[in-house]
């Protein structure tokens, strides 16, 4: 029997679970999607999510689906099975693939997100034809992903590419993974977040603008408001993009000298900034790169399949695992 085409890819954030079909050239034929509860990100509340998500995809999808696909922002085993840590949800050594497989009617695949939106990138956007990938996801924190010779490098114990969690300022800001002074407090959208807040908080004239625009509530200050605003002339919103750029160029440079990848790809929302954000990261990674002047530079690239990435990959990660281990009708013959 010949394996469906299509598959399901799921991608878990912090604030939503979005679904979606996915044909083998990764086109999105059908959407769902459910927002977390606010603070509501305990297992069983967002597995119920993701099993929603599944039927009513299944339910309208006219052709058969071969598997699921699920991408969750956090350290996932080299199982494909368990979310080990989460950062961002309540996820501790977390068996979310049997959990899933006992109520959905369909093979169950689990992977980082960030792993699910390089493979995506490669296959089906900017990174095609590039042998040494690196993708790096800008969110609420900073996912990453490593791609080298067709095969996403998922370490020995499948966490590789979590770069967010990078040091890059000894003793500085409190991460939510435990430690201090993480890449992701200084270049990701709570960075951005943070640093708006401030300004408006402490009264500067600089943040008058930002603080119009949510009426002196620093609550209602978000990474798309400021990006917004930076886009429509705002100087003190284009300096903060700026300095969130500047952080990510520094952790690009030291990625360089890791994996001295021909390009790394930014996707995420904070990355919809453009070159707000891509222009000062070039800049500092071209001063910070070891060798520089010397040695060859890795492009740094916008990712071009944006928030659907995530479902995408998830989904065609998915479907090629299903069609490693059952071979077609031809194969069989």
């Amino acid at each position: 029997m010949t394996t469906p085409t299509r598959a399901i890819g799921i991608d878990i954030g912090g604030t939503k679970v979005a679904g979606g079909v996915v044909d083998e050239n990764g086109e999105v034929l059908l959407r769902a999607r459910r927002d977390t509860p606010h603070r509501s990100t305990a297992p069983h509340v967002v597995e119920d999510m993701i099993v929603d998500v599944v039927q009513e995809l299944v339910e309208a999808e006219d052709a058969p689906v071969s598997a699921v696909g699920i991408g969750a922002a956090g350290f996932v085993a080299a199982d494909r099975a368990t979310v080990v840590f989460a950062p961002h949800l309540s996820w501790r050594h977390e068996p979310l693939r049997d959990a899933l497989a006992r109520r959905v009617d369909l093979p169950v695949f689990v992977d980082n997100d960030a792993n699910a939106a390089c493979w995506a990138e490669w296959r089906f956007g900017v990174g095609r034809g590039e042998s040494h990938l690196v993708m790096v996801t800008l969110g609420t924190g900073i996912g990453g992903a490593v791609l080298l010779d067709e095969k996403i490098q998922r370490g020995r114990f499948g966490i590789a590419g979590e770069f967010g969690h990078m040091q890059v300022m000894p003793g500085g800001h409190r991460c939510e993974c435990g430690n201090r002074g993480c890449w992701e407090q200084y270049a990701s959208g709570n960075a951005l977040v943070r640093e708006a807040r401030s300004l408006v908080l402490a009264g500067s004239p600089l943040a008058a603008d930002l603080a119009a625009r949510v009426g002196g509530d620093v609550h209602n200050i978000t990474g798309p408001m400021v990006t917004e605003a930076a886009q429509q002339g705002d100087p003190t919103a284009a300096e903060l993009l700026a300095e969130i750029g500047q952080w990510l160029g520094i952790g690009l440079a030291n990625l360089a000298n890791a994996f001295d990848p021909g390009a790394f790809v930014i996707g995420g929302g904070v990355s919809q900034a453009g070159p707000l954000l891509l222009d000062p990261a070039r800049d500092a990674f071209r001063r910070h790169l070891a060798g520089r002047g010397y040695r060859p530079e890795a492009r740094i690239l916008a990712a071009s399949l944006r928030n659907e990435a995530g479902l995408v990959g998830a989904a065609d990660l998915a479907r090629d695992a299903v069609l490693r281990d059952r071979p077609d009708e031809e194969d069989e013959a």
